[in-house]
């Protein structure tokens, strides 16, 4: 039998993580209700006192808590990220996931003991640029961002002197992770320093001729009839003319589903799984960790895979392999 696939949960609340810890979760990651974790939405996340508690209930049942202080400080005020690192190793996280550098190096230097890991907000698909985080800040597991192959994954793992973690199912977004600023164009405020894409404060929708619009500011990102499933409203997934033709423009609304990659991504030399979705309910969370726990035990035991069937939990209800089975070039 195989060392199982350490399996990586969201939880956006108090609630989802215990339902993460109940269906099966290894670790679970989850970040402080500001702007130094890149899924500051109202009504998500944790106060200093609900991820005390958090982690506690984490630990008393062998699950580890991983702590995503992973957008970029502001400009001559990082204080609330210096502290998020301070409180993260104060109430005992098993690591810190961090994207800048200036923060990496304050939490080599300042907790020498708290083990770092590199955000997919940071985008290092290199073996390269891993063994330079690696090097000089100590990182000692990389989030590889959603563009490489599963051969590609392969041959950074034969190099790299680190764990890599890889997305094996939830919403996709631009492939360039940490590299998108079209929401900052429209709202003013960066995912990558504020936290959130899309504002809930921009969104709003309005009923035109029986159809549905939805819109960011100003914005019309896709009119919608009436029998269509309502997203919502970010900008690489609307619905734009060009040339004369209606389409998605930068990407179709769609899912990640690698749940039958599995053994190619352990053959691969993959550490750890991870689950997007702190933005989702504990509903999704229960469901998606359960199905994964199972198919990951069955991995390791060399088993078949047991049957998958969360399509109803993707987006738009349509899944795609993503960039591990490229088919574009």
């Amino acid at each position: 039998m195989s060392k199982p696939l350490e399996l990586v949960c969201p939880a956006g609340t108090p609630t989802s993580l215990r339902a993460a810890v109940e269906a099966g979760a290894d670790t679970v990651y989850l970040g402080f209700r500001d702007s130094t974790n890149a899924r500051n939405f109202p009504g998500l996340n944790f106060n200093r006192r609900e991820l005390e508690d958090g982690i506690a209930h984490a630990h008393d049942r062998g699950v580890k808590v991983l702590v995503a202080v992973n957008t970029y400080p502001e400009a001559g005020d990082p204080g609330p990220w210096h502290r998020a690192v301070d409180d993260a190793a104060a109430f005992g996280a098993d690591a810190v996931i961090l994207a800048d550098i200036g923060l990496a190096d304050y939490a080599r230097r300042t907790h020498p003991g708290l083990r770092l890991h590199l955000s997919v907000q940071a985008s290092a698909s290199s073996a390269e640029s891993i063994a330079f985080y690696h090097r000089e800040f100590g990182i000692k597991r990389v989030v590889l961002p959603r563009v490489l192959t599963i051969a590609e994954i392969a041959a950074i793992n034969r190099t790299v002197p680190v764990e890599t973690e890889v997305f094996v199912f939830g919403a996709m977004g631009i492939m360039a992770e940490g590299r998108c600023v079209l929401s900052s164009y429209v709202t003013g405020q960066s995912p990558n320093t504020v936290g959130v894409c899309s504002p809930p404060s921009h969104v709003h929708y309005e009923e035109v001729g029986g159809r549905l619009v939805s819109k960011l500011g100003a914005f019309t990102i896709d009119v919608l009839e009436a029998e269509e499933p309502v997203g919502y409203p970010t900008l690489c997934k609307g619905r734009f003319v060009a040339c004369g033709r209606t389409s998605h423009l930068f990407e179709d609304p769609t899912s990640l589903n690698a749940i039958d990659m599995l053994p190619e991504l352990m053959d691969a030399g993959v550490t750890a799984l991870k689950i997007e979705g702190r933005q989702r309910g504990r509903a999704y969370v229960s469901r998606v960790v359960g199905v994964f726990r199972r198919a990951v035990d069955a991995a390791a035991r060399g088993e078949a895979l047991p049957p998958d069937d969360l399509r109803a939990l993707t987006e738009g209800q349509s899944e795609t392999a993503g960039a591990y089975r490229r088919t574009w070039h």
